[in-house]
């Protein structure tokens, strides 16, 4: 497992900052993505992201390259579909950057199961249950959980990139035969976007549940696909702002 923190002084004293570095996601050995992440479980970043993106529908043989290792991960092909000239950047900030339309950015999701129905009030507890001990010594990492209807974590990744955090928990679960994630739930530690809701979508999850605030694209995804998006999870209290059916 590569360095996650790195000391750095400044005038009160020391502190530890979560690294940041590039990654280039290859296949067949062609460059397709560079994402900004931290370093660790590149290979489920890698098909997650693909995953996400509709580009690949089941598990991938993926490994670092020989050349730039530490920072290059070779996905073996075929994609489901050329994905053209379209070359994806993606910053730990704001996800894939550089789509125009939300014609080109919707990528299309099987319907979600009726999936499980939980109380409001572990609705509300799940982002405490997140194991987050990279946020706890840097205070810059974000996390995403994946949970059972009972609310046992079943694997928690972090990751500067909300989204980053999210691929690899959406990558981990292809590579062990998990999706769809008809059963379960997802949970992330801060605010809940377009792209998120996307690739819970994808990956066939029908509740997402984020502590922070949902935008309105994601309002209108999660309606649009029948997901139960709930925000503001914090202090016992949640709000649920689509398919309120899924939670009691």
């Amino acid at each position: 497992m590569p360095d996650l923190y790195l000391k750095v002084r400044h005038a009160s004293g020391e502190d530890e900052v979560a690294i940041e570095e590039p990654l280039e996601i290859r296949v067949d050995g062609r460059a397709l993505a560079v994402t900004m992440r931290t370093p660790g479980h590149d290979e489920e970043l890698a098909l997650g992201f693909l995953h996400g993106e509709g580009l690949i529908a089941g598990p991938r043989t993926a490994g670092p390259t020989e050349d730039f290792a530490a920072n290059t991960v070779e996905v073996k092909g075929p994609l489901e579909h050329d994905p053209g000239r379209r070359r994806f950047y993606t910053t730990s900030s704001c996800g894939v950057c550089g789509k125009g339309a939300l014609e080109e950015v919707a990528v299309q999701s099987l319907p979600l199961s009726d999936g499980p129905k939980i109380a409001e009030a572990l609705a509300a507890q799940l982002p405490d249950r997140l194991d987050q001990p990279g946020f706890i010594r840097t205070g810059g990492l974000h996390a995403t959980g994946l949970f059972r209807p009972d609310g046992e974590l079943v694997l928690s990744r972090e990751d500067v990139g909300r989204h980053n955090a999210m691929d690899k928990v959406i990558g981990h679960a292809l590579m062990a035969g998990m999706l769809p994630l008809g059963g379960h739930i997802l949970c992330v530690s801060g605010r809940l976007s377009f792209e998120l809701v996307q690739k819970a979508a994808v990956a066939g999850a029908p509740i997402l549940i984020g502590v922070g605030a949902p935008s309105s694209l994601a309002v209108s995804l999660a309606d649009d696909r029948g997901m139960t998006l709930c925000g503001f999870a914090r202090a016992g209290r949640v709000n649920v702002y689509t398919h309120a059916h899924r939670i009691r």
